[in-house]
């Protein structure tokens, strides 16, 4: 059930909500139905024939309608990549299926539009006794949604009605003949109005497979108020004051005071994200009490694509463009668990204060907490721990806007390191949680340092080791630390902030905050320590670069914030390539290493036979973790997307060394590298704002050599078609090289051949004369058809020409 807590004595909001979430269908509107269509925009649904209930009357508007019998769906995506990703899913293209049961529910007038054509059906009231409980079931799944459009029409303090909003919202939820149970939407207000997909669950993990999300609209360009949702926020929260007590082993109390401005007026309700596990008690708005609904169950929509996490904050009258609110919220609960080893586990860390999500704001922080444990947040510590009556107090202020702000707890031991000005302070305890991992010894008897009763005769044993302890590796992992951000700051420009700290926390999960790194136990062991323990290979691999990753994300993720979820593998990727870069410069053996393994990565084969690479491109966000890729994240945004920005430096370097006829190209990295000074461009122009895959690429187009224009144009859409929106790791080979002298010169012609590649791929393929053991760069070779014709001129001598022998393309080698 939904948590609503203590509001006003006249709940007009929540009595709205609660007839949403539990509307009954209706006896006296009950249809029999033959050959009757539904469009919204790209789904067409048609009652081919059955029995068709709609709800009861909500505030005057019937919001949903029950449908048994027999019907077809028909959702054609609009592109080649939406086609792929719903043929993965469901086995098809185009999703054409009949269905014997609907659910549909709406803010439109779908009644009056369909009711020209019904006729009453005998049965009424037994179809209803036999189908109520599961419509009734159904309506909460979309009644918050329901109520952001309903909520305009409540009763206003200063009794001026609230504007019309021409938004639509339609869902039906289907039971497939072949598919099962199903969701199709179309909601106007969405940042991609048309999607499908269902829940599937897979070795009891369940997923929800997003079979296809499209817009209708022409792409916008994101700016600094721009939601996660891709859409211009109509509200924005610039400035957060959180004063916050732990108390231990669960508890977290606090209050939030949120200065709130109004972009775009006319709601009356306004989404934040909130943990369900903490008791929302008031909200305030400029000192007086408002309505509030903390939702805790929606599932399967477009909210629970956000999380479900969420408080609706209903405010006494609509709201005004360019009017500032100061909010007030009031909140405590268990959100914390004590892991052992002297560490906490913060359940709730994006959702611990009422946020609207990746948005830049600043904050200012004060946390009361018990003594004996050390507290780190976001931002800057602007006063050292003071104690008062057996509590700690402590309090930070962000030094920019920040898109995230968040805090981590243990009984911690702190070393410190410098980048410049900059400190680096790692945080670790001197054990792990109580789950972590243990490792063994062997032994054989007699051993008489053993108690006697281990002690065994002519035989060996397996006995268990003390736990590892991260505290001893806390030097090490600021020092690496401190030396990518001189690493970073010299290719891309300041490290954002004045410090950094990297705390230790129980679980597998590391993520890069604003001046805050949370770090596994497993990331603060020695290889030493981590090869003792009787761990997966694929967790040694990826805790080795873990580190550098999480740092670079405080320029790529939290300096520069993605524009939607199709962006998202921008930040991952470029963290993980400016790891890579960063590994290069000491390691060239291990990038190559590490490139390869992603290659190979994304051509391993899952369960079913299918090469992971076929989860889908990059610009499929978190939707390419699905139940047939459970890991299609992982490998599309952090690996293809590593390679692509492997690719694009590596373009870009030769072409700059054969217009320049240097030798030396891929000897060091310099801040004069055109992929660098792009990516320093980059910063400049986003830092604080959102950035789009179109933002960036435009960006790399200002440097773009002439011999990369292809088709002589100075553009990047090749690429982007290709391969940031394609999941191609094609083969190229030469046929029919034929060398002929000319002059001090000789004339090398001949194909080459693409093979593993879809339609249309433009890949500028590399190709290098081989010369007394040495590789010469000839130039780069736009491949787009099956077969590609060349003609180079190569150094006197030239006998033999190779095809990216540095292995600079995602491509598939011999």
């Amino acid at each position: 059930m939904a948590a609503l807590c203590q509001s006003p004595p006249e709940k007009p909001a929540e009595s709205l909500y609660l007839q949403l979430r539990s509307v009954a269908l209706d006896p006296e509107r009950v249809y029999r139905v033959r050959d009757v269509s539904i469009d919204r925009t790209a789904i067409h649904i048609t009652l081919e024939d059955g029995t068709l209930a709609f709800t009861k009357d909500v505030a005057g508007h019937v919001t949903g309608a029950f449908f048994e019998g027999e019907g077809e769906i028909l959702l054609a995506p609009p592109n080649q990549v939406e086609r792929s990703s719903m043929a993965l899913l469901t086995g098809a293209a185009i999703l054409e299926e009949r269905f014997v049961t609907g659910y549909f529910r709406f803010n439109d007038d779908t009644y009056g539009e369909l009711k020209p054509s019904l006729r009453p059906a005998e049965n009424g009231k037994e179809f209803v006794g036999e189908w109520n409980e599961t419509a009734q079931n159904l309506a909460n799944i979309d009644a918050l949604r329901l109520l952001m459009t309903f909520s305009r029409e409540l009763p206003a303090s200063d009794g001026v009605q609230a504007a019309t909003h021409p938004e639509r919202m339609w869902h039906a939820r289907l039971q497939g003949v072949r598919l099962g149970p199903f969701d199709a939407y179309y909601d106007s207000d969405a940042f991609e109005q048309v999607w499908a997909g269902q829940t599937r669950q897979v070795e009891n993990e369940n997923f929800y497979d997003m079979w296809t999300s499209f817009s209708l609209l022409p792409p916008g360009k994101p700016t600094s108020l721009v939601s996660s949702a891709g859409k211009m926020d109509a509200i924005s929260i610039p400035n957060y004051k959180i004063r916050s007590s732990i108390k231990l082993p669960k508890g977290l109390s606090a209050e939030a005071w949120l200065q709130m401005e109004v972009h775009e007026g006319g709601q009356r309700a306004v989404l934040f994200e909130l943990s369900r596990y903490l008791n929302l008690k008031s909200v305030e708005a400029d000192g007086k009490p408002i309505e509030f609904i903390h939702n805790q169950a929606v599932e399967g929509t477009q909210l629970s694509r956000s999380g479900n996490d969420l408080v609706a904050a209903i405010f006494p009258r609509a709201l005004r463009s360019g009017e500032k609110i100061e909010l007030h919220f009031v909140y405590s609960g268990d959100v914390l668990s004590e892991a052992g080893g002297g560490l906490l586990y913060v359940g709730a860390r994006g959702t611990w204060f009422p946020n609207r999500r990746l948005a830049m704001s600043n904050y200012d922080l004060e946390f009361q907490y018990p003594v004996g444990w050390t507290l780190v947040a976001t931002g800057k510590r602007v006063n050292e721990p003071s104690t008062k009556q057996g509590e700690q107090s402590a309090r930070w202020v962000s030094e920019r806007p920040m898109p995230l702000a968040g805090f981590n707890l243990g009984k911690y031991k702190s070393v410190s390191a410098h980048a410049g000005d900059t400190v680096v302070e790692a945080y670790a305890a001197t054990g792990v949680e109580e789950v972590f991992p243990r490792s063994t010894m062997e032994v054989s008897s007699p051993a008489p340092n053993l108690p006697p009763n281990l002690r065994l005769r002519d035989q060996t044993m397996r006995v268990p080791l003390p736990p590892p302890s991260p505290a001893r590796n806390a030097q090490s992992v600021a020092d690496l630390s401190a030396r990518a951000i001189a690493y970073y700051s010299r290719l891309f420009g300041p490290y954002p902030y004045s410090s950094l700290s990297l705390t230790q926390q129980p679980g597998a999960v590391n993520q890069g905050w604003p001046g805050l790194i949370f770090l596994s136990s497993f990331s603060f062991l020695s290889e030493a320590d981590k090869m003792q323990l009787n761990v997966s290979p694929s967790l040694l691999r990826v805790s080795s670069g873990i580190i550098a990753h999480e740092t670079a994300h405080q320029w790529w993720g939290d300096l520069l914030v993605w524009g939607t979820y199709r962006d998202q593998w921008v930040a991952e990727a470029l963290a993980d390539y400016s790891s890579l870069m960063f590994t290069e410069s000491t390691d060239p053996k291990k990038f190559r290493a590490v490139l390869d393994r992603y290659r190979n990565d994304l051509l391993e084969k899952n369960k079913d036979g299918r090469q992971q690479m076929d989860a889908g491109p990059v610009t499929l966000g978190a939707r390419l973790s699905s139940s047939q890729f459970p890991d299609g994240y992982t490998f599309s945004s952090y690996e293809r997307g590593a390679w692509l920005f492997h690719m694009l430096r590596t373009m870009m370097q030769d072409a700059e060394a054969t217009s320049a006829k240097s030798k030396n190209k891929h000897s060091h990295v310099t801040e004069d590298e055109a992929f660098v000074r792009a990516l320093g461009k980059a910063r400049q122009q986003f830092e604080g704002k959102a950035i789009t895959t179109a933002d960036l690429l435009k960006v790399f187009e200002s440097e773009l050599p002439p011999s990369l224009w292809h088709d002589g144009k100075k553009s990047l859409d090749w690429f982007y078609e290709g391969w940031v929106n394609g999941t191609a790791i094609p083969r190229f080979e030469l046929e029919g090289v034929k060398y002929a002298p000319k002059d001090a010169t000789v004339q090398v012609t001949g194909k080459i051949v693409e093979k593993d590649a879809p339609k249309g791929l433009v890949t500028p393929v590399p190709i290098y004369a081989s010369i007394a053991g040495r590789s010469v760069l000839l130039g780069r070779v736009f491949v787009e058809d099956s077969e590609t014709s060349f003609h180079l001129t190569a150094p006197a001598g030239t006998r033999k020409v190779v095809l990216d022998p540095e292995q600079t393309l995602l491509s598939r080698v011999h």
